[in-house]
């Protein structure tokens, strides 16, 4: 009995081992790693995006969330609510500027600096965090001294609490200077340059990390399982539209769809497609730090092309639009530090203004030899029309024939039945007629 007992425990025991032995697949087994990725300026969806990032990996107990960066800046409000979350992040959180060629301006540097770890790839930079604007433009002397004291506080914060260098991050906001990789690590403001996100992995795998309930844990990060989570279609497409350049052409495409609606009523489609592009394009501008003299510009641009349909100006109205409409463009996103990430590409909105004021032009064109041609209808589509005689005019007076209907009608009293006549008067029920020779 006791021999029947021993093999079936060594039976199990094999079977156990058998599983757990070196054919099972060690990254299936592994601590789990989040990543995602910010390549959009820093507005409310791509705060929407980040928080959700991180609220699934508390949900699945992640080990590691890496959060990839490529940004121009964007809104502080928004900026405010990503670092928030990060800090409170019961998962630790990686902030990593990648791939080679990317930046974290602005906005985009506060959340490098508010990650657990700070890592940047080869070819990169970060940094040029001073505070603009709202509108891009210069802030009056106080309100300009005060937000930077709020930004420079809030880098000093982030800072101090990640154990990075205070001053030299709020360098990057008192003089707007931007460090490379190198730089950056130098410098004491990130922890890790990496080539990629295994790179990354490798090298913070062991590290140790201050949790939000003031203990420390230990990264285990071998044979981790990455799980890459995009940004939905709708933020993507939100970042997409509140790019500079593609706010500005879907603000022409609505000016022109608009225009052709508004000179050809009945169309419909354009109406549609022009209303949908301008709310999108006034979506991104509610987002970007826009120049209110750059918006006026184009209002004003935008009136000249509406003007057009109403006042005969041989096309001067819609070529003062077009020049406003570039002068608004090139001033609407101009930030007075020089951040190129928010000016609209000269390359791209001279030929999109140039190809809108071609299809304004050729409609304008189009209504001009419409509104010149006869009238068609109605009463006034009657005058200089021909009609037949069918009761001689005696005395002046007869009746005519035209287009199925008999008119009374008054005209030279040598008119027969069957002589042709021309319409030169309509009064209420009756016609005045003249020989048509």
């Amino acid at each position: 009995m006791k021999t029947r007992w021993a093999s079936l425990l060594v039976a199990v025991a094999s079977t156990a081992a058998m599983a757990g032995g070196p054919t099972a697949d060690p990254a299936s087994r592994g601590p789990l790693v989040v990543t995602g990725r910010v390549d959009t300026p820093i507005h409310p969806a791509a705060a929407n995006y980040l928080q959700g990032l991180i609220a699934r990996a508390e949900k699945e107990n992640a080990s590691l969330v890496v959060v990839g960066l490529s940004t121009p800046g964007g809104l502080l409000s928004s900026t405010r609510e990503m670092t928030s979350a990060i800090l409170a992040s019961r998962v630790p959180v990686a902030t990593f500027v990648s791939p080679s060629g990317s930046s974290a301006a602005s906005a985009g540097f506060f959340i490098l600096e508010a990650g657990d770890f700070a890592a940047m790839a080869p070819g990169t930079n970060a940094g040029a965090a001073h505070p603009v604007g709202g509108e891009g433009a210069e802030l009056p002397k106080t309100l300009n001294e005060k937000a930077e004291q709020d930004a420079r506080a809030f880098i000093r914060t982030l800072a101090r609490e990640r154990g990075r260098n205070v001053a030299k991050a709020e360098a990057a906001v008192a003089s707007s200077i931007s460090y490379t990789e190198t730089e950056a690590k130098e410098a004491g403001l990130i922890d890790v340059i990496a080539r990629d996100v295994p790179d990354l992995l490798a090298q913070l795998d062991g590290k140790t990390v201050s949790r939000p309930n003031g203990k420390s844990a230990r990264l285990a990060l071998a044979h981790a399982r990455l799980e890459n989570d995009e940004m939905g279609q709708v933020d993507k497409i939100l970042g997409v539209v509140t790019h500079p350049n593609v706010a500005s052409i879907l603000f022409l495409l609505g000016l022109v769809g608009l225009y052709f609606e508004l000179s050809s009523p009945g169309a419909i489609l354009p109406g549609i497609v022009g209303g949908i592009s301008l709310v999108l394009a006034l979506y991104a501008f509610s987002v970007l730090p826009v120049n209110l003299a750059g918006v006026a510009l184009i209002l004003f641009g935008a009136g000249l092309f509406v003007a057009e349909i109403k006042v005969a100006s041989h096309g001067l109205l819609a070529v003062g639009g077009a020049i406003s409409l570039i002068a608004g463009f090139l001033l609407l996103f101009s930030g007075p530090h020089g951040d190129s990430g928010y000016r609209v590409d000269v390359l791209i909105i001279v030929p999109g203004v140039a190809l809108t004021l071609l299809i304004i032009g050729l409609l304008s064109l189009q209504t001009a030899r419409l509104r010149r041609m006869p009238a068609r209808t109605g009463i006034a589509g009657m005058i200089g029309e021909s009609a037949r005689v069918v009761e001689p005019f005696a005395n002046g007076n007869g009746r005519v024939h035209f287009q199925g209907e008999y008119w009374d009608a008054q005209g030279p009293p040598d008119l027969a039945a069957g002589d042709l006549v021309r319409i030169l008067r309509v009064d209420g029920l009756k016609l005045t007629v003249e020989r048509r020779t």
